[in-house]
């Protein structure tokens, strides 16, 4: 019995982690970067300050 509860903590361990390390990624991915982005396009040069 003490080996299905181990076990069971080791996958809600690892649920956790995956759940977390997806939100870091999903976090970093819709953070606005800070600087300066420069745009070259059919409508000319285009430089923003963000």
């Amino acid at each position: 019995m003490s080996g299905n509860r181990n076990l069971l903590y080791l996958v809600i361990g690892a649920l956790v982690v995956a759940v977390g390390v997806l939100g870091y990624n999903l976090y970093q991915s819709k953070k606005q970067p800070e600087g300066v982005q420069i745009n070259v396009g059919p409508g000319g040069l285009k430089i923003q300050s963000k």
